[in-house]
């Protein structure tokens, strides 16, 4: 499945050679396949190979997470319906493992659980019963995101995920769909903070071209929005009436959301094994923003004024 990860970044001389062709699984559970996988989850979780080198460089920190699309970028050679086999079955036997229980990759662990909430199920649950039409974006490969949603009650043609674009014989490339400016194959926009926004306006309210990446007139936008991450900014606050937070330690996010400029933000703690109170105040003054460009600054209001230090008070 990662056969060109293993060529971009080799471990060791044995290893330079690919080990499956895309479209085809790695011997993952063999020695061989080992380095491969540590390499993968090297680059995945910390964007940079285990010698220390960086594996992306110049992108918009606005449109995109290159580790996330990057992620989407591996299933190249793969159909959509293989994909969602692979995720429904690490869906299964995660929701089965206890809880704290963990699972070998390469040659280390990583967690081997997951969990839906309670209450997420509860409330997709009651706003479809009270007429809403509910969707989700997630920074996730579409097939992948489209497996756990039902999960909640939600259809995968409600379901906006990273979309890769496809061969005549529907297998994914190693490219991805665009939105707004971006043309597909470009790379640069997926569903991250701004790309979110633009995915939104065009998959959910029919906006087309480079005015989907803009802020739509109230009666074009989301009543509701939930999120509990920085990828959520831009579509949180497209919300016209109303604005769920989890609390997951987020900068950006956790400044505006405490901010509560317009009355319009609810915080609430993780529902399992919540995170405790962060310990020095959220940078909201200096350093909470991230721009295109990687260059952190003040978190502004709509208005242009600068968002003060937040005090973590809901965990």
């Amino acid at each position: 499945m990662f056969a060109r990860t293993c060529e971009q970044f080799p471990t060791t001389a044995p290893h330079r050679a690919a080990l499956a062709r895309p479209g085809a699984p790695l011997p993952t559970g063999t020695p061989a396949g080992a380095g491969c996988v540590d390499e993968i989850n090297a680059v995945y979780g910390t964007a940079a190979t285990r010698t220390g080198a960086a594996a992306f460089t110049g992108w918009d920190r606005r449109t995109t997470e290159p580790s996330y699309s990057w992620l989407a970028q591996l299933t190249q050679g793969w159909t959509a319906r293989e994909i969602r086999g692979f995720a429904a079955a690490a869906r299964t036997e995660n929701l089965a493992a206890p809880i704290g229980a963990t699972q070998k990759v390469g040659t280390g662990t990583a967690t081997g659980w997951v969990r839906y909430y309670d209450q997420q199920r509860e409330l997709v649950n009651t706003l479809q019963k009270s007429g809403f039409d509910v969707w989700i974006s997630s920074a996730s490969p579409q097939p992948v995101v489209e497996v756990w949603a039902k999960g909640v009650g939600i259809d995968a043609d409600h379901v906006i995920g990273i979309r890769n674009t496809t061969t005549r014989g529907g297998k994914f490339t190693s490219h991805l769909q665009g939105c707004g400016s971006v043309a597909d194959g470009a790379d640069t926009m997926i569903t991250y903070i701004d790309g979110k926004r633009c995915w939104i306006n065009k998959e959910i309210f029919g906006v087309r071209g480079a005015d989907a990446e803009k802020v739509q007139p109230a009666a074009r936008r989301q009543v509701f929005a939930a999120g509990d991450s920085d990828t959520d900014i831009s579509f949180l606050r497209d919300a016209t009436a109303l604005r769920l937070v989890v609390n997951r330690n987020k900068n950006e996010l956790m400044c505006r959301a405490y901010d509560n400029s317009d009355g319009r933000w609810i915080v609430n703690p993780m529902f399992i094994e919540p995170k405790p109170p962060k310990t020095t105040p959220y940078p909201c003054a200096t350093t909470g923003y991230v721009g295109h460009d990687g260059t952190k600054g003040p978190v502004l209001r709509s208005d242009a004024s600068v968002i003060p230090d937040q005090t973590d008070s809901v965990y």
